[in-house]
């Protein structure tokens, strides 16, 4: 028999919050980590949450440079420093932003409810680094690319939802799960349309993810976060709704939605509704019986 120490689940891994401060980050950058595959997590069996493997936070304190190492992976900067690091005015970054050819990671609403929208720093670098974007960085922007800022184009929403929903379907566990993250990027109009039975969505409905947080539910903040989750762009639009169709139907060969079962099954099995029982009230005395049966007689010769 073996005296060894019986390692559980929950003393081998981490909450989210103790890892971050275990691995010196914020919760922030823990999450951003986590989102790109840089820190493993893993389901957590008794249904709250995800958790962090010991032995994952060992490998990444492993290295030689950490935390500088895995902070530097995870720092995030706006226009302004985006711009300082690529070594162009702001004005041009904005543009290339807008124009998709640099991805934003993630964003937050200043104190005006206005979209600031953060970088990855070290892919700044790499597409500053790469000579086939010098052209992009110092000379005039090509003719079709300007023509397209000239119509309003804004890709950083859809380029953000496409990298969120790529981080949440790595997560997913299922298809079920799969088809409730690509819900949770279009309306409810355009998910009755693709699933019309309503048990159906109530089920997917339990995988939907909720937008970034960003003020109480129903507050300003929190409806534009809604709107910047959801797609808006008719292409976007249609490929969201062609891979909710195609993982439904995976899902349903897998495991059907439940539902209600036959109102017939459901009187077989359900025990039959018990009537409920009134107090039982006692009998009075038999002198008090006697008085109120005379009383009675005395009344009707009356």
């Amino acid at each position: 028999m073996s005296t060894g120490t019986i390692t559980t689940p929950h003393l081998a891994s981490r909450t989210p919050s103790r890892a971050a401060r275990e691995l010196g980050l914020k919760r922030g950058e823990f999450d951003l980590a986590v989102h790109l595959g840089l820190v493993r997590t893993l389901p957590d069996e008794g249904g709250g949450g995800r958790r962090v493997p010991r032995s994952e936070i060992e490998r990444l304190q492993a290295d030689k440079n950490f935390p500088d190492s895995l902070r530097a992976r995870v720092k995030t900067v706006g226009t302004t420093e985006g711009a300082t690091l690529m070594d162009v005015p702001v004005g041009r970054f904005a543009r290339l932003a807008r124009l998709g050819l640099v991805t934003p990671v993630t964003y937050y609403l200043n104190r005006y409810r206005a979209v600031v929208w953060l970088y990855l720093a070290e892919e700044l670098r790499q597409f500053a680094a790469d000579e086939k974007n010098t052209p992009l960085l110092n000379a005039r922007m090509p003719e079709n690319l300007r023509g397209q800022l000239e119509a309003g184009v804004d890709l950083r929403p859809r380029n953000w939802r496409g990298r969120h929903l790529g981080f949440l379907l790595r997560q997913a566990d299922d298809a079920w799960q799969r088809a409730g993250i690509l819900a949770g990027f279009l309306e409810p109009a355009h998910i009755s349309q693709v699933v019309p039975d309503p048990y159906e969505r109530s089920h997917l409905n339990r995988f939907r993810p909720a937008p970034p947080a960003h003020g109480a539910p129903g507050s300003p903040a929190a409806n534009l976060a809604v709107r910047i989750m959801t797609a808006d762009d008719p292409d976007e639009i249609a490929w969201l709704r062609a891979e909710l169709a195609a993982t439904l139907e995976e899902a349903r060969r897998n495991r059907p939605a439940p539902r209600p079962a036959p109102k017939e099954a459901r009187a077989a099995v359900e025990p039959a509704a018990s009537v409920p029982q009134l107090p039982a009230v006692p009998m009075p005395p038999r002198r008090l019986l006697g008085w109120l049966r005379r009383r009675s007689h005395r009344a009707t010769s009356l």
